[in-house]
């Protein structure tokens, strides 16, 4: 159990204490800084700690808020402040044996003592001396909450008068949803989702939970859809948005009861994009069932998904800690604040790039109304046309401003890449050239594959050449760091290179079970880029090595299917397909799942995400 240890002098008719058990906390006072020491070694190394103040006045919500947010190794509010185990209770150690230090000389009268080192609240010289130190005390936005330690009476009943003048369950609640998030989830489920989240708090079930109900909800909307009858479609689409709903109800439970953790995170991204993939096969089966096959149409609507968030996630690690993204001064960023300037826009921008609210509720309304065929066509336009107009205005961005790439953001990009053993012994080999940048090369490879597979009839050698053309321009993209100001794009110039190339070989092997293995083959080779996504957003690093020189990084897996293509009959290549999936899934699942579930036994810092999501 975490400890709370009340100093200062004890205030008659407080009710600190009881807040502070209410959220769990084992509650002890000290007498003087010295036995808040003693206090502190006999608490559970294991455990969070935290110094509160005896004279604090606020909301139970400010308290949980600074004291209870596992995201966060350091944090305060004014009268508190606390650690979780490992570094920030050493540091928190460290600067109270700074205190008992500099109070040497106080008296040695207990009352007069503690009143010597309560004067402006031990929690915060504390806080105060962390922060001094470089080692970052998270300090929460309280908003309209109240936090304070009144020095007198008269300032006690301002502060109580305060509390009781704001709801802490009402912000609390509000605070529960995204500060910016779609149109469809801000003003068509948020608005009661939040009471479903609290409904699920009060149950005492947790976000996991809820994401676990969310995958099944749109398992069995897949599973409907897969049957191929009108009853079916309308079906999955009601459960495919009530699947959503439960998506948007496990984030909310996280942030309001303060339930994050690494393992959690994971889950709802991770589960989040298998939710949309099984609907996207759901629907291929159930057209096939009805006599039309639009297997290519959901390989491509996942390819084209897929490198969406990638041309994200690349765009975003590139910019991270560039003074220059966040002070941009160039024309195309003063259009985008004079349009955000102008309330309407905001919600049209952010409806037509198709972030995930808007796309799954187009999915849904498109899969009750209409055939699989129609769904596809549509969706495939829509994220085509959001693709275009995101990916232009960052291209715009990256033209018109100096790239100022940090170490942490190139090494994202290489990571990002996912070079195998090929492109690694090509990029040791010294060659000149022209330019530092490494998108133009990239592009002068991948572009003349995908052409040349998809003017070659299946079973040419014609794309071999080619493919060899594009491991030799991999390992050049390796060579060097990626700072160029266009760099970014070479991970997703990659991700369509490879997910292009399975998808027209399937397409042109023009025999039943092609289009279907190779999304399989997709689905699992994309996992892994997604993995490698969350483990640098959570500050775990890339996957490692060996699992990507084992399953042959992009290049070797792209040079593999387009010489099988080459060598095999069609009903051959799909067994070779089939096969190289199932390794390949098996392969980067195994890994993950160990990752991550020893990353959450082992009290990795909790993540969570708070973007919009794509």
């Amino acid at each position: 159990m975490p400890t709370a240890i009340l100093t200062g002098q004890p205030v008659p008719g407080s009710s600190i204490e009881d807040d502070l058990r209410a959220l769990g906390f084992d509650v002890r006072s000290a007498t003087d800084v010295a036995d808040t020491e003693t206090l502190l070694a006999e608490s559970s190394c294991d455990e969070r700690v935290a110094f509160v103040d005896a004279r604090f006045v606020g909301h139970l919500h400010a308290l949980r808020l600074g004291l209870t947010d596992p995201r966060f190794p350091l944090a305060a509010v004014p009268g508190a402040v606390t650690a979780q185990p490992g570094a920030g209770r050493t540091a928190l150690i460290r600067e109270l044996a700074r205190e008992i230090s500099a109070c040497g000389d106080a008296p040695k009268d207990p009352g007069q003592a503690l009143s010597a080192v309560a004067v402006d609240s031990l929690a915060d010289r504390i806080a105060r001396a962390l922060d001094a130190d470089g080692l970052g005390v998270h300090r929460p936005e309280l908003g309209s909450l109240t936090a304070a330690v009144p020095a007198d009476p008269a300032a006690r009943d301002i502060a109580r008068q305060a509390v009781a003048a704001v709801d802490d369950e009402a912000v609390r609640l509000k605070s529960s949803v995204k500060s910016r998030d779609g149109f469809f989830t801000t003003f068509c489920v948020s608005p009661y989702s939040r009471y479903l989240a609290r409904w699920c708090a009060r149950r005492g079930l947790t976000p996991n939970q809820v994401t676990t109900a969310s995958l099944l909800t749109a398992l069995i909307a897949a599973g409907c859809a897969a049957t191929g009858t009108r009853g079916g479609f309308v079906t999955a689409g009601v459960l495919l948005l009530l699947s959503f709903v439960l998506d948007c109800v496990d984030g909310q439970l996280a942030r309001y009861s303060l339930q994050y953790s690494t393992l959690g995170a994971w889950l709802d991204a991770t589960f989040d994009r298998a939710k949309e993939y099984a609907f996207y096969a759901g629907l291929a089966l159930g057209a096939a069932r009805g006599g039309d096959d639009v297997w290519a149409l959901a390989l491509g609507a996942m390819v084209l998904q897929t490198c969406r968030h990638v041309v994200d996630f690349a765009f975003n690690e590139a910019t991270a800690g560039d003074p220059a993204a966040t002070a941009n001064t160039s024309p195309t960023a003063a259009l985008s604040d004079r349009l955000d300037g102008v309330g309407w826009t905001v919600w049209v921008r952010r409806m037509i790039v198709l972030p995930i609210g808007e796309r799954w509720a187009l999915i849904a309304v498109l899969t009750a109304l209409t055939t699989p065929r129609t769904t596809f066509t549509v969706l495939l336009v829509g994220c085509g046309f959001a693709a275009t107009y995101t990916t232009a205005g960052r291209v715009l961005r990256s033209f018109t401003r100096k790239a100022q790439r940090t170490e942490r953001a190139t090494r994202a990009l290489a990571d990002l890449k996912d070079s195998g053993p090929l492109a690694e012994l090509i990029g040791r080999i010294p060659v000149r050239t022209p330019g530092s940048s490494r998108f133009i090369p990239a592009l002068e490879s991948a572009v003349p594959l995908v052409v040349a597979l998809w003017l070659c009839s299946y079973g040419s050698w014609v794309p071999v050449a080619f493919a060899a053309l594009y491991v030799l321009s991999s390992g050049v993209a390796v060579s060097i760091p990626l700072k160029g100001r266009l760099d970014w794009l070479v991970p997703p110039l990659f991700r369509a290179a490879e997910y292009g190339t399975v998808l027209i070989l399937a397409g042109k092997a023009e025999v039943n079970g092609a289009l279907p293995a190779a999304f399989g083959l997709v689905a699992a080779v994309a996992y892994h880029h997604y993995d490698t996504v969350y483990r640098i957003r959570g500050n775990a690093g890339a996957p490692p090595r060996w699992l990507v020189r084992a399953s042959g990084g992009h290049e070797g897996r792209t040079l593999v299917v387009v010489v099988l293509a080459a060598l095999l009959s069609a009903s051959q290549f799909v067994v070779a397909l089939t096969v190289l999936a199932v390794a390949v899934a098996l392969l980067v699942l195994t890994e993950s799942i160990r990752y991550w579930v020893t990353a959450h036994r082992g009290g990795a810092p909790a993540v969570h995400d708070e973007g919009v999501p794509a």
